[in-house]
């Protein structure tokens, strides 16, 4: 893997997939999505007054188009189980944060 893909793959790590779930991502994920990745981009998470109109428009257009490109994604797979994907999160970060 390059530097470059490494460095993407640890980027945002609150974002979480939400494509090709069972049931679909809700307005309230992509809206989460979109506000982390506006966090991430902005380096604030509570912009300035006269940054707040821009801060929320990029957020507000995020989470639209994502929305377009979640519903024109076509999956070649079965969709995912939200809890079983949970629960594998759920030991991969006990794994991680183990004490020794």
């Amino acid at each position: 893997m390059s530097r470059r893909a490494a460095s993407l793959d640890g980027m945002c790590r609150n974002i979480h997939t939400l494509h090709n779930f069972e049931p679909a991502a809700n307005a309230d994920e992509v809206n989460a999505a979109a506000l982390q990745y506006v966090r991430k981009i902005s380096g604030s998470t509570k912009p300035s007054k006269a940054n707040q109109e821009a801060f929320d428009r990029a957020v507000h257009e995020i989470a639209h188009i994502t929305q377009h490109l979640l519903e024109d994604l076509v999956a070649t797979t079965p969709p995912k189980d939200r809890e079983v994907e949970a629960a594998k999160a759920r030991e991969r970060s006990a794994k991680r944060f183990a004490t020794a």
